[in-house]
């Protein structure tokens, strides 16, 4: 009797899986969770001691719930995509105060909470309630496209309707949890992006991707568009004693909720300095570009040694940051980078 796919996908991963991550560990619909937000668009190897750290910081729900955002998005600093981070605090709110801290078992329910797609509820009813349900995340989409020759870019909505179909086509009623984990395991592990296992693949044989020769071709490319270029200046305001001045970016909109330097344009930059009541010259440092996934954005960063303390003119917070005794609050990635590099050089 001719095997189907997911006793082929089953029979590879009770060799090849893997099945010690930490998230696999006790597993649970909290751990389920938070893995998979932080592995949206991540490696395993990154997200791995983000999400060690997280759980020993917040071992449940609850934890997380009673946390600060400032809280919450120090510890995800680093790791990028940060509304994810304000959304994961947002669902560990909800599901404490409207669930009573169970995550809910229906995939209409964790849609609605904050940061859940249909993926990542598929993927908690399967892995973490044993229910049968139906994941598409790029490992996925990946595997999916090739087998069956899907054209066109995943995203596009045509594309992605034919892929979530083959994807709940494909998917069993029974070890859910298992085959749910096999087969992102196999896009992340053999059928991956640049050069995949294909002779290590249980699909080998009837992949059509494979037989046409034509992996490179599948899932689609993302249609090429030109990346705009934005620039700003960054005033990095340091007192006598090393600390660093920062603002809190607005809750919403890019780099939401963090702390950053005051950003000003270079004819403002004078202007912005008298109204911080800021005595001090302005030295500009080497520029360097930040990559968004839609745009570029060119830092120059403009070094301003103070003996005053600026005046507060921002709304959603303020304060010196001491970088030998730093405070649990969330960086943006320039503030890091160039802190890093003044430090450096000091030394």
């Amino acid at each position: 009797m001719t095997q189907t796919f997911s006793d082929r996908l089953l029979d590879w991963f009770d060799h090849n899986g893997r099945k010690d991550l930490p998230w696999q560990i006790d597993t649970t619909p909290y751990r389920v969770w938070l893995s998979e937000i932080m592995l949206q668009q991540t490696q395993v190897a990154t997200v791995i001691p983000y999400y060690l750290r997280f759980i020993e910081r917040y071992p449940n729900v609850n934890k997380l719930a009673e946390a600060t955002q400032d809280e919450v998005l120090h510890l995800w600093t680093g790791l990028g995509y940060y509304a994810r981070a304000r959304n994961l605090h947002k669902c560990a709110i909800q599901v404490k105060t409207q669930f009573n801290g169970e995550f809910p078992q229906s995939q209409q329910a964790l849609e609605a909470l904050p940061g859940i797609g249909r993926s990542t509820a598929g993927a908690i009813l399967a892995i973490a309630f044993q229910q049968q349900a139906t994941i598409l995340d790029g490992n996925v989409k990946r595997v999916l496209a090739r087998y069956f020759a899907v054209a066109g870019w995943p995203a596009h909505n045509a594309t992605a309707k034919q892929l979530w179909q083959h994807s709940e086509d494909l998917t069993p009623k029974s070890r859910i949890a298992d085959y749910t984990q096999a087969i992102m395991d196999l896009g992340a592990t053999c059928c991956t992006r640049s050069k995949p296992n294909c002779d290590g693949c249980p699909f080998s044989l009837d992949c059509r991707a494979r037989h046409e020769d034509t992996t490179k071709d599948y899932p689609g490319k993302k249609p090429k568009k030109v990346m705009p270029i934005k620039q700003t200046h960054m005033l990095i305001i340091r007192n006598q004693e090393k600390h660093y001045w920062l603002e809190k970016r607005p809750p919403q909109g890019l780099w939401g909720g963090l702390w950053s330097f005051p950003e000003t344009n270079p004819t403002d930059i004078d202007q912005l300095l008298r109204r911080l009541a800021i005595v001090g010259k302005g030295i500009p440092l080497a520029q360097f570009r930040h990559t968004f996934s839609h745009f570029h954005l060119d830092i120059t960063p403009v070094l301003i040694d103070t003996k005053t303390t600026p005046t507060v003119i921002n709304e959603h917070g303020t304060g010196w940051y001491n970088i030998e005794d730093p405070d649990e609050i969330g960086l943006t990635r320039p503030v890091t980078i160039i802190m890093e590099k003044l430090t450096n050089d000091s030394s």
